[in-house]
């Protein structure tokens, strides 16, 4: 009997020991058991073929709850209803709550061109533009004009001038060609030096022999800066779309418009300097140089490097997270009923109480060479807790998903209606040379994707859809939530991010998600996403026994060797 005991007293302490190990392994804060398993079912089964791999992670199942299938755990766990049950995000990346009415949703590329040239002309303290590249026809040419203009009339002012500009560039696409971004923004940074800073980020992956023997134009696969955050004193844009004539003409992509938002502002003009710091400084005479004591990217000690690019992106997501947390606890004591009237009105001035929060942002930032992953953590989450019935529509300019987001999209209940690009509307369709076969390459990895649906016996479930719209090309991406029985989206997703394997591992990407309970913003967002979805044609077996689906040999046996650059 004594043995016994003791036996049963050493697994109870073996099983709490794991169970400690998980918890830490998880962030701060409840995130649920679904999210819990479906992350361990994640990190260590990619995939049926690793089967055997899972099975030793299966006995695990009865240290960490009752033997319930994952299947039947009851539905968005992580939070209370509606809306609020997304709250578990701010345990992860700073919660920025806003009223609805600072929420504008644009739906065309001329809507966005003009907005940015107005934003620019009005900006009296600060623009922050971080983008892959700035283009170099005349409609790029009169952005910078713009900023020439805005500079001068704060140069002019009295006293210092107090505008500030901060441009964040990719490296290898931004120095690509005689022409290209960085002769397109010398001149400002020759006549407004003091108020004008141009970096230029290298990927760390980029070194040494592989960046001697890379042709400029295929470096770039090796990874970027991909982030795209347009913001004006305290107005941001959030988008997917680049600074090139494409993108402002018939190139579509999805814009929002967050504005009078000050801490958001704040954060991403924090997030941007904090890259800008670790990149490559742009010169007068065109040359780049690292800031004093800085590790070089590609000259470097690449693990150092990362290392002080993890720390500072982390302090700017950590410092954020912390004056959030103390706005939201001083606004519940002040909103409690031993707080006086009096008090609370004269900490603030007459009409500057703001009103309730019914939408709330939370910025993911994903930046794998720096070992920062909470955009790929917060999205397969989402699909992991996405109940049945419950709808998500998705949507990816280059269709090439991750492992562990297909194997959540096919293994869990919700239904998907998922938009990508036809091979006419694919930004490389008709390019020259080795690019012009990225098309077709897309298509193998459709047309496997839909045979795996199909296998399953899923098509009802898991519908492809593609964009296809004459003298357009398709580079929308992102994601909308639809809760079971409600015919509006309360989530959505909008930034930077493809849901593929660059965008998780190799770019540096940044998204937001928007959680509402605004019926009105609701209406927007539900709106933008069926202007983008009416412009499409369900994928059927049909679809790939088309002339233009046909894909050559060669490109079906070298996809499954560089569908990770691409």
């Amino acid at each position: 009997m004594a043995a016994r005991k003791r036996k049963a007293r050493a697994m109870a302490a073996g099983g709490a020991a794991l169970w400690r190990r998980l918890s830490a392994w998880l962030p701060r804060g409840r995130l649920g058991l679904a999210a819990l398993l479906g992350r361990l079912s994640d990190r260590f089964s990619r995939g049926r073929d690793r089967r055997a791999r899972r099975s030793s992670w299966l006995l695990l199942a009865p240290l960490l709850s009752p033997p319930v299938p994952v299947i039947t755990t009851p539905p968005c766990s992580l939070c209370p209803e509606g809306a609020h049950r997304f709250q578990w995000i701010r345990n992860l990346v700073p919660e920025f709550g806003i009223s609805s009415s600072h929420v504008k949703v644009l739906s065309s590329p001329a809507e966005f061109y003009e907005l940015l040239k107005v934003q620019i002309k009005a900006a009296k303290q600060r623009v922050v533009m971080a983008s892959l590249y700035l283009g170099t026809g005349l409609l790029e040419q009169e952005l910078v004009y713009c900023l020439e203009e805005t500079l001068e009339k704060s140069l002019q002012a009295k006293g210092s001038p107090d505008l500030r500009v901060s441009i964040l560039l990719d490296y290898t696409r931004g120095s690509r060609g005689r022409k290209n971004s960085r002769t397109m923004l010398i001149p400002l940074l020759q006549r407004f030096p003091e108020q004008v800073r141009v970096s230029l980020f290298h990927t760390p992956n980029l070194r040494g022999l592989l960046r001697l023997l890379i042709p400029e134009r295929f470096n770039e696969t090796i990874g970027l800066q991909h982030i795209k955050v347009y913001l004006f004193d305290d107005n941001v844009i959030l988008s997917g779309a680049n600074l090139s004539d494409l993108y402002f003409t018939n190139r579509q992509d999805r814009y929002v418009l967050l504005r009078d938002s000050p801490e958001i502002a704040d954060f991403f003009t924090e997030l941007v300097d904090a890259i800008g710091d670790v990149s490559l400084q742009l010169q007068q005479d065109d040359t780049v140089q690292m800031m004093e004591g800085m590790v070089h990217p590609y000259q470097g000690d690449k693990v150092a490097y990362c290392e002080i690019a993890n720390r500072r992106v982390m302090e700017v997501i950590n410092s954020a997270r912390t004056r959030q947390e103390l706005l939201h606890a001083k606004t519940f004591h002040s909103s409690q009923p031993g707080s006086s009237l009096l008090s609370q009105q004269g900490s603030q001035a007459p009409g500057s109480l703001k009103p309730e929060p019914d939408t709330w942002i939370y910025p993911l930032i994903q930046m794998k060479p720096f070992g920062i992953q909470i955009d790929e953590m917060v999205t397969e989450t989402l699909l992991t807790e996405a109940e049945r019935d419950a709808r998500i529509y998705l949507t990816t300019g280059y269709f090439n998903l991750t492992q562990a987001y297909m194997d959540l999209i096919l293994g869990t209940r919700a239904e998907y209606r998922i938009l990508l690009a036809s091979p006419e509307v694919n930004g490389f369709f008709g390019a020259k040379g080795v690019a012009g076969a990225i098309p077709a390459a897309y298509v193998y990895i459709e047309h496997q994707f839909y045979s795996e649906v199909c296998c399953l016996q899923q098509q009802e479930r898991v519908q492809l859809q593609e964009y296809s719209r004459a003298g357009w090309t398709f580079h929308a991406k992102g994601l909308w939530l639809y809760l079971a029985g409600s015919d509006l989206p309360c989530l959505t997703l909008i930034g930077s991010p493809n849901f593929g394997y660059r965008s998780v591992h190799r770019d540096l990407e940044a998204q937001v998600a928007i959680v509402t309970e605004n019926k009105a913003l609701q209406q927007q967002l539900h709106q933008e996403q069926e202007q983008l979805y009416l412009c499409s044609g369900v994928v059927s077996t049909s679809t790939f026994e088309q002339p233009s689906r046909y894909v050559k040999l060669w490109v079906k046996l070298v996809t499954p060797l560089i569908k990770n650059f691409f």
